[in-house]
């Protein structure tokens, strides 16, 4: 259509006429005189309106599924974020049980033996300067440490202390072939001299070669002039093999340590040494024997020639001739073939 004088007055009047319909629609409320009109639009564009919204609709379903498995993806991340702490949180308690066990054993053998102890962690394996079997520790001279000082655990003799820092300290471990220490085995206070060898088991020669061991035999620290570098009363190990003497004039055997040297974590320097040898009170207790079972009683009976039966004290309790009565709970006495089967 041209923009004419005529075009302009049409516009101008379709506007007007909307402007009318309108205002008597909103007057007229329900009752508008157009409602009739709209609900025929309804009916004609009803249908095309559905279709519309069909083809839409995917769409949108798409986009919202794209945006609720964006929300889920945060949600599944921070669950599992969530997760990772928890597990964390639950080794760290492990974890934290674990050392508190470790430290309540370890008071529990310095309360026993009297030894006044300083408790440090293990931080670091090996020494700088050698491949020598080390630890360092996270105390030094600012605690009161010292050189040659005995280390222990709650299992037994960890080792000694060698070099001391302001902060650390290094400890020579027990299994270490530079290490010896002097051991008393339990009960029959043979001596000896206990040497590490690494990963394989103490070898303690002892000064008496005809000395009686057998395996199971437990040993502890002998002790040393003013208890440096070995406090005395301190669990070793016990005896897994026994080399034969051979008439030497030393016996050696072999101690397995009680303390698992590649598990250390908590471990206790002793800062000041029993008053007294606590000789063998630090040892663990030795398990109880099983009970012996009882032994059986037996009844021995002999049969006289006239059919007695007699027990061994010479008490007639029936005749091979007489039958069986019944007793007041209704049962059969027994009768002489039971005592002949019993005698059998």
């Amino acid at each position: 259509m041209r923009d004419t004088r005529e075009s302009r007055l049409l516009l101008v009047l379709l506007i007007a006429i909307a402007f009318a319909l309108i205002t008597v629609d909103i007057r007229g409320g329900e009752a508008s005189p157009v409602d009739g009109a709209r609900q025929a639009a309804a009916t004609v564009f009803g249908p095309v309106e559905n279709g519309v919204a069909s083809a839409v609709d995917p769409v949108g379903n798409a986009i919202g599924a794209v945006r609720a498995s964006g929300t889920r993806h945060d949600k599944i991340a921070a669950l599992e974020k969530q997760n990772a702490e928890l597990k964390a949180k639950l080794g760290s308690d492990d974890r934290n049980r674990s050392r508190v066990r470790q430290l309540d054993e370890m008071l529990k053998k310095s309360a026993t033996g009297q030894y006044g102890i300083k408790a440090a962690e293990v931080i670091a394996i090996g020494a700088a300067q050698g491949f020598s079997w080390t630890v360092t520790i996270d105390a030094g001279s600012k605690d009161g440490l010292k050189r040659d000082m005995t280390v222990l655990n709650g299992d037994g003799l960890v080792g000694r202390v060698t070099t001391v820092g302001p902060d650390t300290a290094t400890v020579l471990l027990a299994n270490d072939p530079d290490f010896t220490v002097g051991t008393r085995m339990e009960s029959t206070d043979e001596l000896g001299f206990a040497t590490g060898q690494g990963s394989r088991p103490l070898a303690v020669q002892f000064l008496n070669g005809k000395a009686r061991v057998k395996k199971g035999d437990r040993l502890v620290t002998f002790g040393s002039s003013k208890d440096k570098p070995f406090v005395p009363g301190v669990p070793v190990g016990e005896v897994v093999r026994v080399d034969p003497s051979g008439g030497d004039l030393t016996r050696t055997v072999y101690v397995r340590p009680y303390v698992s040297f590649t598990k250390l974590d908590i471990v206790g320097i002793v800062v000041q040494a029993p008053r007294e040898d606590p000789r063998d009170m630090v040892l663990p207790k030795k398990p109880k024997a099983p009970a012996k079972p009882k032994p059986t009683p037996t009844v021995t009976v002999t049969i006289s020639p006239n059919g007695d039966i007699v027990d061994t004290e010479g008490n007639v309790v029936g005749n091979i001739h007489e039958s069986p009565s019944p007793n007041p709970s209704g049962n059969a006495t027994p009768n002489a073939d039971n005592a002949v089967n019993e005698q059998r």
